[in-house]
């Protein structure tokens, strides 16, 4: 018996079914009598075996109700779960990572429905990445297909996953901050008003967009629609199959529409550093995570992900990067997924961060309650939001170093290329941003253990340990 109290997650109450609590770093998920015999059917097939086994599920195992105390005793079963390494949400995702989130939800389907099982739903919170891979996390979504049924998660799938990616790849329009103002995805009726003319002479946007919009403005205005007729008649399977299959097929061709140009996006190959300097900067970090040894190590700024490649190189177990360029942190997608790292990088703008939202602000937790880690790199950072969003010096420091008990911080002086474009075209109102400043700063709540200046210019990293 445990000696704590679970804590319900706040955000497990739209299920009816099912509730999910944290108890001691562990992951328990409580099932009512009709959610039990649905989970012990989908069981019976094997192919939940199956799928965690093959890492599409989270591992799952029935465990003593007895674990939840007071819980458990009203619960008809009782499951665990692995915790995932960083819990993230699909506003957070690059492009890359939500078509791959997207490409996976329709294959679990397809795989699902071979055995004769089906998804409650279509929503992309359902997912997590460890690393580049996306991995299905509540079981309870899974029940038995019942021949002939409508696929009634169709919508939701097209303004979780499609209509995002449709923003992107069609209007250029990361999805972003419109999934973030918005929990629910990108409502069917707002885009198919922001689609432009040329976009419906693809049968496919016409049928996913522009048909299923005049559909559901038929449903609430007759009774006798064509989408009724469908859910009354019915859908085979193998209509159905065929279904998720060209939907697939679909978005696995969408690509992001680019500007011209990223601003960040080749920064690793196009930057200030001159050889040496960014070798010295990689021993630098290399020998800081050496001594760290963080499990969780936060790279606020990754860029496409070399430095978090670094630490990974020298012993940190797993890294969560943010930056707020998407071409940079699709590329750092990409290279997770083809190095198979323990690299997740998420898009943050570190100015304004993923808050606490939904249902009573606790449905999805914000940033600042998940980004928690044993260390922290702060590289070439700092002139951003100092200068670039105008934050004062203090408080950037202070908002680093409450993210990890030791890290790695750069200054960039203002006689450094890049502070002097920032500059170039603004009055320099940052008298206080200067190097002695900022070490003072800093050494007023932690322990400057190593700085070494690396550039010509004056760019210097400070290791640093909380008093």
């Amino acid at each position: 018996m445990h000696g704590k109290n679970p804590e319900r997650v706040p955000g497990s109450f739209r299920d009816p079914g099912s509730h999910v609590y944290l108890l001691e770093e562990s992951v328990y998920r409580s099932l009512t009598p009709t959610a039990a015999a649905a989970f012990e059917a989908v069981r019976r097939t094997g192919v939940l075996d199956s799928l965690i086994s093959e890492r599409w599920i989270v591992r799952t195992e029935t465990v003593d109700p007895g674990v939840l105390g007071e819980i458990g005793q009203s619960a008809t079963l009782v499951l665990q779960h692995e915790k995932v390494p960083f819990l993230s949400y699909p506003y957070e995702w690059s492009f890359a990572q939500l078509r791959s989130a997207a490409l996976f939800h329709l294959d679990l389907h397809l795989r699902l429905l071979e055995y004769g099982i089906t998804l409650n739903d279509s929503t992309a919170y359902n997912l997590q990445f460890v690393g580049a891979a996306p991995i299905f996390i509540d079981v309870t979504s899974l029940r038995p297909y019942q021949e002939g049924e409508y696929w009634q998660a169709h919508r939701q799938f097209c303004e979780q996953f499609l209509h995002p990616l449709l923003l992107h790849s069609v209007l250029g329009i990361p999805h972003n901050a419109w999934f973030r103002g918005n929990l629910d995805g990108l409502p069917l009726d707002q885009m198919a008003a922001l689609s432009p003319w040329w976009a419906c002479l693809d049968w496919r946007f016409f049928l996913h967009v522009v048909m299923q919009n005049r559909l559901q403005q038929w449903a609430e205005t007759k009774r006798d629609t064509a989408a009724a007729r469908v859910r009354r008649h019915g859908l085979s399977r193998t209509a159905f199959m065929a279904l998720l299959r060209q939907l697939r097929r679909f978005i696995k061709k969408l690509a992001p529409r680019h500007p011209k140009g990223s601003t960040w996006g080749e920064y690793a190959t196009h930057n200030t550093y001159e050889a040496g300097e960014s070798e010295a900067k990689r021993k630098f970090v290399g020998s800081f995570i050496q001594r760290a040894r963080p499990r969780l190590l936060l790279d606020l700024g990754c860029n496409t992900g070399d430095y978090s490649v670094v630490a990974l190189q020298h012993g940190a177990d797993y890294v969560v990067g943010f930056d707020a360029d998407q071409q940079a942190l699709n590329a750092a997608f990409h290279r997770s997924h083809r190095e198979h790292l323990a690299f997740l990088p998420l898009y943050q703008d570190l100015a304004n961060p993923s808050p606490d939202q939904g249902w009573k602000q606790l449905e999805r937790s914000g940033l600042g309650n998940r980004a928690r880690g044993q260390a922290l790199l702060a590289l070439a950072l700092v002139h951003h939001l100092a200068i670039g969003r105008n934050i004062p010096l203090d408080q950037v420091i202070n908002a680093l170093i409450g993210m990890a008990p030791r890290g790695v911080i750069e200054f960039v002086p203002k006689a450094d290329p890049t502070v002097q474009k920032m500059l170039a075209l603004r009055e320099d109102i940052f008298c206080d941003y200067t190097s002695d400043a900022f070490e003072r700063l800093l050494g007023q709540q932690t322990q400057i253990v190593e700085k070494q200046t690396i550039s010509a210019s004056g760019r210097t990293l400070y290791a640093y340990e909380l008093l």
